[in-house]
């Protein structure tokens, strides 16, 4: 397998009033193409603050990121992002908003019906050829997120990041829609770095799950390596004794491991 994301010794801090605090410090970390991670752990231990250093939104203090050979200066079309909040603009219907992407992107050496094909391509891989006229107010939350996911693959990213993009859903249109992303992933072979809270959901949809230490000075704990089968089935892996080691060695690391160094630490 490829090394197709390469994160080599980052250090993330930020200055405040009361002086330097350090989100992050120490940080190596090398994705393969087409592997799922998942980034949990608990607030504040700088999940999010990875996510956006490999969006290039923001810069390091130490250290350097690379995506497919390139060091990460900024943001760019290779890396989408898919936020918890769908941010989508109102005043545009679904087609428009993932039309305003792809435009932004391939218009200089595609033309318009081309532009508009892979508009439609996009939502029609998440299931919404249906409501592409539709306006934002005029959907529910879980289809505007997924417009949001098809505004990110419109783009054809070699790397899809997403910050927690089903926290605000209710479960059973998180769940609906982790089964399609794991679909989609399959469809796309997609390389994905997502942030979650949800045990359940890291061990679902991953590869390997990066367990963060707790802020500040996070760094990564452990890496557990998920081995199982796809696709999955969620009813199936229920009982699978693997699926069952997997979410009990994550949950020992987040309320054991790290719960005995906040005793430490306090």
């Amino acid at each position: 397998m490829k090394k197709f994301v390469q994160i080599e010794g980052v250090g993330m801090s930020f200055d405040t009033k009361k002086g330097p605090f350090v989100a992050l410090q120490n940080v190596d970390l090398t994705i393969e193409k087409g592997e799922f991670i998942a980034l949990i752990g608990h607030s504040g231990c700088g999940k999010s603050t990875l996510l956006n250093l490999i969006a290039g939104l923001t810069r390091p203090t130490d250290g350097v990121l690379i995506c497919d050979g390139r060091e990460i200066g900024g943001p760019g079309p290779e890396r989408a992002v898919v936020f918890q909040n769908h941010s989508l603009l109102p005043w545009l219907t679904c087609f428009e908003n993932v039309y305003l992407a792809v435009e932004r992107v391939f218009a200089a050496k595609e033309g318009k019906p081309k532009l508009k094909a892979r508009t439609h391509e996009a939502l029609a891989l998440v299931g919404l050829t249906h409501a592409e006229q539709k306006y934002p107010h005029e959907i529910s939350g879980g289809m505007k997120q997924r417009v949001g996911i098809a505004r990110a693959l419109s783009m054809q990213p070699k790397v899809l990041l997403m910050d927690e993009p089903f926290g605000a859903l209710d479960a059973l249109t998180r769940a609906k829609l982790q089964d399609e992303l794991m679909k989609i992933c399959v469809a796309t072979k997609a390389t994905v770095v997502m942030v979650t809270h949800d045990v359940d959901e890291a061990v679902l949809l991953s590869d390997r799950i990066v367990m963060m230490t707790n802020g500040p000075a996070a760094t990564i704990g452990e890496v557990l390596k998920v081995e199982l089968d796809r696709p999955r089935n969620r009813l199936e892996l229920a009982h699978d004794p693997r699926y069952i080691a997997c979410r009990a060695a994550v949950l020992s690391f987040l309320y054991e491991k790290q719960a005995h160094d906040e005793k430490l630490a306090a």
